[in-house]
């Protein structure tokens, strides 16, 4: 009764207890394969990024066409996505590597994009676990086989993450599967696929094929797996190039798109995450859903 009374007399005088804050989860926006000076693509896609404030910026390669150079970056990447620059989590792209080490590219991220001899990194967003890679298996000093360097330091991340109860989003610029006409399927990134599956990984962001693409979880073989298996987005749609063409969709292979520039948008929450993909341009499409973590 004291309590309450007390409690009475503080409202009485304006004074109401403080409601406990509440955190909101980390947003991501993602793309792959951006800038090209002579197009107008990554205009409309940043204008995307610009409308969702504070998100952090996972960009999937490809970034700066047609040779990831220190022009590149600073006449086509810079005006557009540049702006970003300071949230920006990069993965580079094989058109990085067109320039020796891909040096217009660590050079113009810094420290954001990690040791230039290996190009991969992880952090922490919310309460998941992040893991940037480098899929360009066989570029410098870049390996991708199960006794690589990288897949190694993969395992060993992972490892020392698995007790933390987060989840976990990897991103590579190259696509473990892909029903895209121009380049498909990668196997050179099973290895890395094998590692985050067996640490229970939720899902993988890639780039490369010029489309949107979602799968269903599934297996670093492709085999439909709803319980453990990864859930992939091909994103590679940040205005560079034109769209490539899918003509024959892989099993799991759940919603595409090959007509339309845009991002994906995820919202990370402690247990789950929600996405959205939003196109450019008047787009009509989208496509939208939530998922719980393993």
């Amino acid at each position: 009764m004291v309590i309450v009374a007390l409690v009475a007399v503080l409202v009485a005088a304006g004074c109401r207890p403080e409601k406990p804050s509440v955190e909101k989860p980390p947003v991501v926006v993602s793309a792959g394969d951006i800038a090209v000076c002579r197009t107008e693509g990554d205009e409309a896609t940043a204008e995307l990024v610009e409308g969702i404030d504070g998100a952090t910026v996972l960009t999937l390669g490809d970034n700066a066409y047609p040779e990831g150079s220190a022009e590149a970056f600073n006449e086509c990447y810079e005006p557009t996505w540049g702006q970003f620059k300071n949230r920006t989590k990069p993965v580079p792209g094989n058109h990085e590597y067109y320039t020796e080490g891909a040096r217009g590219y660590f050079q113009y991220f810094g420290e954001a994009a990690g040791d230039p001899q290996k190009g991969y990194y992880s952090y922490e967003l919310g309460s998941w676990h992040i893991v940037a890679l480098n899929s360009n298996c066989g570029e410098a000093q870049i390996r991708c086989s199960p006794s690589s360097t990288q897949v190694r330091w993969l395992e060993d991340d992972l490892a020392a993450n698995s007790d933390e109860g987060g989840c976990t989003l990897a991103y590579m610029h190259h696509p473990r599967f892909s029903s895209g006409a121009e380049h498909g399927s990668y196997d050179t990134v099973e290895p890395l696929w094998e590692a985050l599956y067996e640490s229970g990984a939720e899902m993988v962001l890639s780039g490369h094929e010029h489309n949107y693409e979602r799968f269903a979880p599934q297996d670093p073989s492709g085999k439909a797996d709803p319980e453990r298996g990864i859930r992939q987005f091909v994103v590679g749609t940040g205005g560079g190039v034109s769209d490539y063409p899918i003509l024959e969709p892989l099993p799991n292979s759940e919603v595409r798109n090959d007509e339309s520039y845009g991002v994906l948008k995820l919202t990370l929450r402690p247990k789950g995450y929600e996405w959205r993909y939003l196109s450019a341009e008047g787009g009509e499409f989208t496509d939208s859903g939530s998922a719980r973590c393993h």
